[in-house]
């Protein structure tokens, strides 16, 4: 379609409008038609008519006749490509095209059979037809136009923006149209504080843009159902792809140590896969929707929530899970025949006495954790771990370093994508000499299963050179028996 043609689709200018006014954007847009006599022959029609029909991103190209008496009887019309031309008698008139390619044969046919006619068409376009990207561009002044603000993170019903200082004058217009173009979005608010800025518990301030403050959301992630106060607790939804990630590495019938739980998105997941996961949070509110979200997805056979002090937790978790006992029988389902008999046990889940998996998601932090792991288990503890036992394996998520990324930004624009990606190495290595730091042992990039190897994963971007990352590792037993 020519650039003509796609300007005629564009909403009306409104640059400087300061309140939403709905009504401003319509727009008549004159296009030609054909009138189909017999309805049965819609589809056949549009089907040889191929590139003549219009073609346009949420526009249907079959419309009621404008004639108001044929409408009412069911009569329809087939919208034509804006670039047609021609006259309202059919092949009586002069059918032309302003640019190649011209009207098909098909058309002509068409018309000459008589199986259609010709008309003008008037196709009225309004507010709800334009996206939210049309709309703003043609609010937003023109020096604002490089980097519209489009994204946003969406909780249950809340819209979460976090927009830079120049777009501030239209936040109030950017949360109406992006509500009016998201119908899920009633609530739409802004951060005005970085996470974890307010307090320890990553939450942050914010303020409400558009419709009710209303902070109390349910999500769905991972076959599992979250009920909590937003402005409480912590909630990314762009993690989901980490949280079943890491999730999928863990094995039924291990256990797992969420030592910064949250309200479960690790731990319930996990806690469906039949893994036994001890669940911490220092967050009051955290805690009590981790324990409305075990409730609530039945889980608890299998995960435990606790509210503690992630680096005691860590000890003391290790500890308690030596000399507690609990198992879980996996039993088939009755069938008709069996009446009031339990079902068959199919296997029985014993927890392990000690953790697989250590998971430390506090990016900001967690590194700072590490050395709770120094001397886990004393000699007291160490005599009572089963023989055999392999050490656990931790997750500790953490941020990148800002001068290790810039050379990886300008590989990205100077560089191939493979030394963009070597370019990490940077970062990786930073990070593993951060936990050689912190665990007195020294630690290299490599596989988990090699002796102080550490793989770390490149999780998201965050920010401009700052990325998300989760080292994994296992902890080493010279670490883990070393006398403090």
């Amino acid at each position: 379609m020519a650039s003509a043609d796609i300007d005629m689709f564009r909403p009306p200018i409104a640059r400087g409008m300061k309140v939403l006014d709905r009504s401003f954007f319509e727009k008549t847009v004159p296009l030609k038609a054909l009138r189909i006599f017999d309805n049965k022959n819609i589809s056949k029609v549009r089907s040889q008519l191929g590139k003549d029909v219009l073609v346009q991103e949420r526009l249907a190209n079959v419309y009621s006749d404008p004639d108001p008496e044929r409408a009412r009887s069911g009569k329809k019309c087939i919208l034509l490509r804006p670039d047609i031309q021609g006259g309202e008698n059919g092949v009586s008139d002069n059918l032309s095209t302003k640019k190649d390619p011209p009207a098909s044969p098909v058309l002509r046919a068409l018309l000459d059979q008589q199986l259609v006619s010709l008309i003008p068409y008037q196709l009225h376009l309004d507010y709800t037809y334009w996206t939210y990207h049309d709309v703003i561009s043609s609010i937003l002044p023109l020096e604002a136009q490089d980097e519209i603000p489009s994204g946003f993170a969406q909780v249950g019903h809340v819209a979460h923006l976090n927009l830079r200082e120049e777009y501030l004058p239209y936040k109030h217009l950017i949360a109406e149209i992006l509500m009016d173009k998201n119908p899920s979005v009633r609530t739409v608010i802004n951060k005005i504080d970085d996470v974890g800025q307010e307090n320890e518990f990553r939450t942050f301030r914010y303020e409400v843009l558009a419709g009710p403050d209303d902070m109390n959301v349910t999500v769905s992630e991972a076959n599992c159902t979250f009920s909590f106060d937003y402005s409480k607790v912590y909630w990314n939804s762009r993690l989901q792809t980490e949280h079943s990630r890491l999730v999928a590495s863990f094995t039924e019938g291990e256990v797992v140590c969420d030592v910064m739980a949250g309200i479960g998105p690790f731990a319930v997941p996990a806690g469906k896969k039949g893994v036994f996961v001890w669940a911490n949070d220092l967050n009051p509110d955290s805690h009590a929707g981790l324990v409305k979200a075990i409730a609530k997805n039945k889980v608890g056979e299998y995960v435990k929530a606790f509210h503690a002090d992630g680096r005691e937790f860590i000890r003391s978790a290790s500890s308690q899970l030596l000399a507690d006992e609990h198992k879980v029988e996996i039993r088939g389902k009755a069938s008709r025949t069996e009446g009031k008999q339990k079902p068959v046990v199919l296997k029985t889940l014993v927890q392990p006495k000690t953790f697989q998996h250590f998971v430390l998601n506090l990016p900001a932090s967690a590194l700072t954790f590490l050395p709770s792991f120094i001397g886990l288990y004393p000699p007291g503890l160490r005599e009572r771990i089963p023989v055999g036992t392999e050490m656990p394996i931790i997750h500790v998520y953490c941020f990148s370093v800002k001068d290790e990324l810039v050379l990886s930004e300008s590989l990205k624009e100077e560089g191939t994508a493979d030394e963009a990606i070597g370019s990490q190495s940077g970062a990786i290595e930073s990070i593993c000499a951060e936990i050689s730091q912190q665990l007195k042992f020294e630690m290299k990039p490599g596989s988990i299963e090699d002796k102080g190897g550490v793989a770390v994963y490149d999780v998201r971007d965050v920010a401009p050179k700052k990325r998300m990352f989760c080292a994994s590792f296992r902890l080493p037993e010279e670490v883990a028996f070393r006398a403090e």
